[in-house]
């Protein structure tokens, strides 16, 4: 515990923290799309456990770092590039995020009704497998990111712990904004074809800087909350003008 009076390591721990909570976000919304085909009263539950996971996962791959960084020695060769196990994790991580995500995207155009006839309600269980797959997807960033900032092993588990704790307390606000408004859902639902290619790039050693992203995403949900917002306005004088109606009709 020798960087308790290391003021570096306080440093690294708050930013690191910091970053930690931003890399969540996509596993926030994630996870709250998963969740919302699941009955109300389960919804809490599986976050808190959907996150819990994704904790340990963290943590796990934090311990077994030696492993984490041999992940990036060659496996085999696509048309003339390496391919490592790290690649191959983020390749399949993101390709499933493409299908979970254009498979969301069907249902929700679809409408409910003709989600529940095709057995698309998800149980809890599959639920719960589904979002411990791509937790490990989502930590290879998270955990190569901690090394990358901190020296301590300690420092990186502690940032990871607060990091979930904060996202523990925001994803239920989260996941019940986007379960009541529809376009943002489908918005929540793009954010997560964005990543997913963005997840395939990174496989093939195609960078593409997590600031574009951040900001696309950013932009996107502030031109929504103006539309939310001038919709809102839109109504209001047509409830105003019902109400006056009914009440001079009685």
């Amino acid at each position: 515990m020798d960087w308790l009076t290391n003021p570096e390591a306080w440093i690294a721990l708050a930013t690191l923290t910091a970053l930690e909570i931003v890399l969540g976000v996509d596993n926030i919304i994630f996870i709250s799309v998963l969740v919302g085909r699941l009955p109300g009263r389960q919804r809490n539950r599986a976050r808190v456990i959907g996150l819990a996971l994704a904790m340990i996962t963290r943590i796990l791959l934090l311990l077994t770092i030696t492993w984490v960084m041999r992940l990036t020695a060659p496996l085999f060769a696509v048309l003339s590039h390496a391919i490592s196990g790290r690649d191959l994790i983020l390749i399949l991580g993101g390709l499933f995020l493409l299908w979970k995500s254009t498979f969301e995207i069907h249902n929700s155009l679809e409408g409910e009704e003709q989600a529940k006839t095709t057995g698309v309600v998800a149980g809890f269980a599959g639920v719960m497998v589904q979002i411990a797959l791509l937790d490990i997807v989502f930590s290879l960033d998270s955990v190569i990111t901690a090394v990358g900032l901190a020296d301590d092993v300690s420092v990186m588990v502690i940032a990871i712990v607060i990091a979930v704790i904060v996202m523990m307390f925001s994803a239920k606000g989260i996941g019940d904004f986007v379960d009541a408004r529809p376009t943002i859902k489908m918005l929540a639902l793009s954010f997560l074809v964005v990543i997913g290619v963005a997840l395939i790039a990174e496989g093939f050693d195609i960078h593409i800087p997590k600031g574009y992203i951040y900001f696309a995403m950013a932009f996107s949900v502030t031109v929504e909350m103006l539309n939310l917002k001038m919709r809102k306005r839109a109504i209001q004088p047509v409830r105003l003008h019902k109400a006056l109606k009914e009440k001079s009709g009685s």
